[in-house]
């Protein structure tokens, strides 16, 4: 398993507590991405149907991974 690094830079409060972390963006849109946080909302309705089909267990909407 490939753990990911997070470089961070603190921003503290006059006692010394965090309060604040600044991350690099290409570390940002990494984070977003692996969270699907950087989906539109076409794409997140899509996963939504998704999994009703999956739940209600309708294939019909699904395509084998060799065919994609």
């Amino acid at each position: 398993m490939n753990m990911m690094h997070i470089s961070k830079k603190y921003i503290v409060d006059g006692q010394g507590n965090p309060k604040e972390v600044i991350i690099p963006y290409e570390e940002f849109q990494e984070i977003e991405e692996l969270l699907g946080l950087d989906l539109d909302e076409r794409a997140m309705n899509d996963l939504r149907k998704a999994r009703a089909d999956r739940e209600a267990g309708s294939k019909d909407e699904y395509s084998d991974l060799n065919s994609v």
